[in-house]
């Protein structure tokens, strides 16, 4: 229920002089808004988060290379540019917004990006039609970052315009968890194909129904948002006349502003952005990766932890509204910050406790000149060292290894020294195959892995902490972001810097984290990238954000 009007200015409490508020909607309206809105961010953020469940088949279909490392580079460079759009789709999207409405606005975000995610189901493979195969894919997510950019920012503004002051961290909660809705949706749907598909099959063209799926969603969607109305807020402005002209300008323009989008972009969103796709992308890619689990295993132990932990961003929502918005969020970081490292430590233990035994009984030196990896040298023409060539071979295969300065070059496990075929140094299967054989000799085991039953769980586990870190830096930020801004330039000045940081410092994580972990043969090294953003953000958020008790926008608050 809303909090009683003010009698001197018929706002509600909580609710500064001159917002426009509008008429409170009734309990069946906010229902419908929650669930019309939660639903079609699940179905925006599935589209989206399908490429990267599917990673490894777009890699070897869209993204042939002539070795994994670069493939899956290339396969994260495609994943990062759609994010790379998603400011510009910030940018034209809350310019929309803010001067025609939020819900019209994402009615076309969301048949934008249901367009865009069936095409990627639709295009031949890069054997097929050569190069412009990858061309297209990169279109295409340009196309879903671009709608992307305008989704999360309407979603989350409407909810939150429909929701009284002191439930709009619990109500915008269920915006959060759709996020996370989506990609539990993406993992859901590639496990049913899997199981009704035989593998072959799945393989050579079944990956394709879960992107042509989105017709079907894009239709569901579109006939839930058709019954909203628009937003309160929204109707309020327009009444009275306080659209904005130039809502993009009055972003950068308002008193004030520059800081709030500053504090938002580096205190707010770089911290739950890293932090949310650590826990989800860098772990399925960490676990179906250097740790070999099975690619059925690693999708059911990560989308059920995901399942799992979508009521937390809920409750955090609910518990912001009580405490603040930022004490959660502090909290959060700075358990990132100290858990970050043993949750992935453990991880790593459970899922493949031979590769980790195997490295300490048989450690492997390297010895050579010039002894680093260039992981892009093939995509550019470069010549790789003889010695990166074959550090590059085990980051593919998820060995730990030691480098040491030699002029003739040389590998050694466990002491032992192992012949170097001449054969590996130009032909990239040849040493694959040749290196997993030498090592397999000495005790390492490459095969796919199947954990235990109570390693799963133990892997559920640290994913469930990962996910109670990520919904005490989530769970109410679509309610603070709300509240940093001026109803009128609300949603272009909540999404720039949400999407920017979205899109740059979460979206190209994946690609710089697994550039780190090539570059230096450590698969646990690109978690500094996240660790580093964390600790920045942090600072910014202990300085820049308000503590107490929620309040709505004031000229005088960053």
């Amino acid at each position: 229920m809303a909090d009683a009007a003010s009698p001197t200015t018929g706002q509600p409490a909580g609710q500064p002089a001159g917002q426009p508020t509008g008429p409170e909607p009734s309990a069946s309206d906010i229902r419908l808004v929650i669930a019309a809105s939660s639903a079609g961010t699940v179905f925006e953020w599935y589209d989206f988060f399908i490429y990267g469940t599917l990673a490894a088949i777009i890699g070897r279909t869209f993204f042939p290379a002539g070795n994994e490392t670069l493939q899956m580079l290339l396969v994260w460079a495609g994943f990062a540019v759609g994010f790379g759009f998603r400011p510009l789709g910030a940018i034209l999207f809350g310019y929309l917004g803010d001067k025609l409405g939020r819900k019209y606005t994402f009615l076309v975000t969301v048949t934008l990006m249901g367009i865009a995610t069936a095409g990627v189901g639709m295009i031949p493979s890069a054997e097929s039609i050569g190069l412009a195969a990858p061309i297209i894919i990169i279109l295409l997510r340009i196309l879903q970052g671009l709608a992307l950019g305008g989704e999360y920012g309407g979603a989350a503004i409407y909810v939150a315009e429909h929701s009284p002051p002191d439930k709009r961290g619990q109500y915008t909660g269920y915006i959060q968890a759709s996020v996370v809705g989506g990609f539990v949706l993406s993992i859901a749907v590639v496990l049913a194909c899997r199981f009704l598909i035989p593998t072959e099959t799945f393989e050579a063209w079944g990956w394709r129904i879960p992107f042509l799926l989105s017709i079907l969603l894009l239709v569901i969607s579109l006939w839930m948002r058709l019954k909203l109305n628009e937003s309160p807020v929204f109707k309020a402005m327009q009444a009275e006349g306080k659209i904005a002209k130039n809502p993009f300008v009055e972003s950068f323009t308002y008193p004030g502003n520059k800081l709030r989008i500053f504090i938002a972009l580096f205190g707010v969103t770089g911290i739950l952005t890293t932090i949310w796709y650590t826990a989800f992308f860098t772990s399925l890619s960490f676990l179906k990766g250097p740790m070999r689990v099975d690619a059925t295993s690693a999708e059911v132990v990560i989308g059920t932890a995901g399942l799992l932990s979508m009521a937390l961003y809920v409750i955090v929502g609910k518990w912001s509204d009580r405490v603040g918005r930022k004490k959660p969020l502090v909290i959060g970081a700075v358990a990132s910050l100290i858990l970050l490292f043993p949750l992935f430590w453990t991880m790593g233990s459970l899922a493949n406790p031979g590769l980790e035994e195997s490295a300490r009984a048989n450690p492997v030196v390297v010895a050579g000149n010039a002894c680093s990896t260039d992981p892009f040298a093939d995509l550019f023409d470069r010549k790789q060292s003889a010695c990166g060539n074959i550090l590059e071979a085990l980051t593919a295969n998820g060995v730990t290894y030691t480098v040491e300065a030699a002029d003739t070059l040389a590998l050694t496990v466990g002491g032992e020294p192992v012949a170097i075929d001449p054969a590996w140094l130009s032909d990239g299967a040849a040493r694959k195959q040749g290196l997993e054989s030498a090592l397999t000799a000495r005790g390492f085991d490459f095969s796919v892995q199947s954990p235990p039953l109570s390693a799963l769980l133990g892997i559920g586990a640290v994913l469930m902490v990962f996910g109670v870190l990520s919904a005490l830096t989530y769970g109410g930020v679509a309610a603070q972001l709300t509240e940093m801004f001026p109803a009128k330039i609300r949603y272009s000045s909540m999404s720039i810097p949400y999407h920017i940081g979205a899109g740059y410092l979460g979206g190209f994580l994946p690609l710089i984290a697994s550039y780190i972990n090539a570059r230096t043969g450590d698969a646990y090294s690109g978690l500094w990238y996240t660790w580093v953003i964390v600790a920045f953000g942090l600072v910014v958020a202990i300085w820049g954000l308000r503590g107490g008790p929620p309040r709505d926008f004031e000229d005088d608050a960053a």
